[in-house]
């Protein structure tokens, strides 16, 4: 197996390196106090992915016609590793690079890609998901989201929850049932719906992390133009699994776990054992070991995915495989460094004796959501070993 890139592949990543090297955005002190909403922090997380798409370096493998380079899936990958080696910030129109906007790629209208596709690019418009309801989450199927079509109108009544972003999203790719009288699985439907509509109303809810990511979200008749439909009336379940398999592979992004993992070990040579740096210590290093196996499996499970998407071979479970592995190691990183930090472990970044800005029990809370966001483990488990392996479906409940 060769794990190289051809000649021309590392001379661009070079070119990316010292762009980087140039442009990389400063943290400025008191920048991770800001709260999550904070207008602040999102004019900086925008002026960053301009300045990254200026430079030809968000979504390259998209099309010209919508913004992209057309490039290969290996230009791209050499791009997120560089991101990933310099620490550089997240992009926040993540969930319009990576969700919604393949998902128009493949199911939009020519209108739909040329008046959304180059705005998420440059993070002129922000995106939120509408999926999960009260009564519907891991069972999403189950939403009660209704949207009448009234006209060339629908007309959406009902409650999202878990919302990310919400509150400062410009634009939400929602779920919403077209057809209450169809089984579960049809007569759903997906809406691009603007955020500024008369009738929405965002609550956000407070997360363990003390951050207000999350949001409830209520439409009150609010009108959405019919040619914001994706894909065929009813047949929203179809297009709804395409972005569901996007977010997999973006929540299981092998660069967000490497990132993670680099700073739990700068963390271990930062703190001490009996007067020494913990990388030292036998047991330490040994844990590290076994964590950094596990992270360099998934850097070569997504080298496998790579060669599928070059050679053009179906990825099949892929995407679950990546969501599942991904959340719970990245989970296990955070264990280890709450175990490293010992008494200091629950200092956040507003006490004066945290340790690496009171970063890594924050981390904890969050990743332990992300076991559960986008599919939860277990609903994981099911995918792979009936879609995957083939084994017999898991009994499910009789009606009482």
């Amino acid at each position: 197996m060769d794990l190289t890139y051809p000649p021309q592949y590392e001379a661009f990543r070079r070119r990316v390196r010292a762009w980087l090297r140039k442009n990389l955005p400063s943290r400025p002190r008191g920048l991770a106090k800001l709260a999550f909403d904070d207008p602040r922090r999102i004019e900086r997380a925008k002026q960053w992915q301009r300045k990254l798409y200026e430079a030809g370096y968000v979504a390259m493998s998209w099309p010209k016609e919508y913004g992209g380079q057309g490039a290969d899936v290996l230009t791209q990958a050499i791009v997120d590793e560089e991101l990933v080696r310099a620490q550089a910030p997240p992009l926040i129109g993540q969930m319009g690079i990576q969700m919604v906007g393949p998902t128009l790629i493949q199911f939009g209208t020519e209108e739909q890609k040329r008046r959304f596709l180059p705005r998420i690019l440059t993070a002129e418009e922000i995106w939120c998901q509408g999926y999960s309801e009260p009564n519907a989450g891991s069972d999403l199927a189950s939403l009660q989201t209704r949207a009448e079509l009234v006209g060339d109108e629908f007309i959406v009544n009902g409650q999202k929850i878990w919302t990310s972003n919400a509150q400062f999203a410009d634009w939400m790719f929602c779920l919403v049932r077209t057809d209450p009288h169809a089984p579960k699985h049809h007569g759903i439907s997906y809406l691009l719906i603007d955020m500024k509509s008369p009738g929405i109303s965002v609550r956000p809810l407070i997360q363990m992390t003390g951050e207000r990511g999350f949001n409830e979200v209520w439409f009150e008749n609010v009108r959405v133009p019919r040619s914001h439909l994706v894909g065929e009336l009813h047949q929203g379940w179809q297009v709804a699994n395409a972005t569901l398999l996007h977010e997999r592979n973006m929540l299981g992004a092998a660069t967000t776990t490497q990132q993670l993992f680099a700073a739990l070990v700068r963390l271990a040579k930062l703190c001490t054992r009996q007067g020494r740096s913990a990388v030292e210590d036998p047991v330490v290093r040994q844990r590290l070991a076994a964590l950094a196996m596990r992270v360099e499996a998934m850097r070569y499970h997504a080298y496998r995915q790579l060669t599928d998407t070059i050679l053009g071979r179906p990825r099949g479970i892929a995407a679950s495989v990546n969501k599942l592995v991904s959340t719970e190691l990245n989970h296990d990183i955070t264990v280890c460094a709450l175990n490293l930090l010992g008494s200091y472990a629950t200092q956040t970044s507003e006490s004066k004796f945290a340790v690496d800005g009171g970063r890594w029990i924050r981390e904890f809370m969050f990743t332990l959501g992300m076991i559960i966001g986008g599919g939860t483990s277990e609903i994981q488990k099911n995918i792979i070993g009936e879609r995957g392996l083939g084994l017999p479906r898991e009994p499910r409940a009789l009606p009482e």
